[in-house]
């Protein structure tokens, strides 16, 4: 029973550790304000500042508008498949999804909250993992840039590994 009890009590505090943190608004306003976003009934946010439309969820989950929460289990995928699960995907009834650029991507994180980097409000289930862009390195052809949603930092992936997906697209 008391190692039952000492395994709940270190679940408990791994769970408070890893809650989002966010800076003060007043010392560091946020890079990406729910007010910037229109919240849509079919699973997506645009930006009204981009004019990009955003996957409310992750790649390989659905949205459920009734409780405002994304069901199934995110996928994590290698660079060729995130390019082929854009070009065929109809999320939302939309067909024109593609992998971000690095700077449309770029353009999502929230630069005054870690763990993760991005507005929970906004964009639900979000890992503290690397996602895709369909952006290349120039100096590593077999390499693609990634964003560390943990702490917002981009890194260079090889398009082999597996990690995680958010589907953009530009609104009309």
């Amino acid at each position: 029973m008391k190692l039952l009890l000492s395994g709940l009590v270190v679940l408990g505090a791994f769970k408070a550790y890893a809650e989002q943190t966010c800076v003060d608004a007043a010392s560091a306003p946020s890079t990406t304000p729910v007010e910037r976003f229109t919240i849509n009934a079919d699973g997506t946010a645009t930006d009204n500042e981009t004019g990009l439309m955003w996957q409310i969820c992750e790649f390989g989950q659905s949205y459920d508008a009734l409780n405002l929460t994304c069901n199934s289990a995110a996928l994590q995928v290698n660079w060729q498949q995130a390019l082929v699960a854009a070009k065929s995907s109809n999320y939302a009834g939309f067909t024109d999804w593609h992998v971000p650029n690095v700077k449309e991507l770029a353009s999502i994180i929230e630069h005054s909250c870690v763990e993760p980097a991005i507005n929970q409000e906004v964009f639900l289930s979000t890992q503290n993992d690397n996602y895709w862009t369909s952006t290349t390195a120039i100096s590593q052809q077999d390499h693609a840039w990634a964003y560390q949603l943990a702490d917002g930092k981009n890194n260079l992936k090889a398009k082999t590994s597996d990690i995680f997906l958010r589907l953009v697209r530009y609104a009309k």
